[in-house]
């Protein structure tokens, strides 16, 4: 059987802790940063799991990760 494709979007933007959780970034931190405040802006630079409903989805599009 061929080896299955990744999603290349998807293996750019999740990664797979060692414990088996999705580690994904944050959004609102590439432009329009002036506005934001400075804790605002510090607080999105941490990773966050990826939520339990979608955790399924995004391991189909990272089968090898």
């Amino acid at each position: 059987m061929p080896k299955m494709k990744s999603n290349s979007g998807a293996a750019k933007r999740f990664k797979i802790t060692a414990s088996g959780k999705i580690k994904r970034g944050q959004s609102h931190r590439s432009h329009i940063l002036t506005k934001k405040s400075t804790k605002r802006k510090r607080h999105l630079r941490s990773p966050l799991a990826v939520d339990a409903a979608d955790q399924a989805m995004v391991r189909r599009m990272i089968p090898y990760a």
